[in-house]
């Protein structure tokens, strides 16, 4: 298994099997705190071997610096099933977030799993605006 792409986004969509994205971020600047985001999406692009056939239950957890969940888990039960004339499968999972809040400023990741195995770190800055 290999993770392509894993990308916090305005907005993802799959088309036929292509990953369209728009807007890949790193960091979000607030006017004041509490503060809170009214749109984004994660995007993953994964690429599955033979070896990786079988069901399998991935896992998005959004953590603040502390490693704190600022949000519920979000788990994706799939199946890798590869066809017999192809030698891997690409699959897209887009997950969008509505209303995502953040508390203070500071590092913040969404961490990937798949089962027990961290995949991926997506980080994420959130920094309080300055003024001019």
């Amino acid at each position: 298994m290999n993770i392509q792409i894993a990308v916090l986004c305005d907005a993802a969509t799959d088309y036929g099997g292509k990953l369209n994205l728009l807007g890949t971020f790193d960091t979000i600047i607030v006017g004041g705190l509490p503060a809170v985001h009214p749109h984004c999406a994660v995007a993953l692009r994964v690429v599955f071997e033979r070896s990786d056939e079988g069901k399998h239950m991935l896992r998005l957890c959004f953590v603040d610096e502390d490693g704190k969940p600022i949000m519920m888990p979000v788990e994706i039960p799939f199946e890798v099933v590869i066809p017999a004339d192809a030698f891997q499968l690409s699959r897209n999972f887009i997950v969008n977030i509505q209303h995502l809040q953040f508390a203070r400023e500071g590092h913040y990741a969404i961490n990937i799993t798949l089962g027990d195995q961290l995949l991926a770190t997506i980080p994420l800055q959130v920094k309080r605006a300055t003024r001019a």
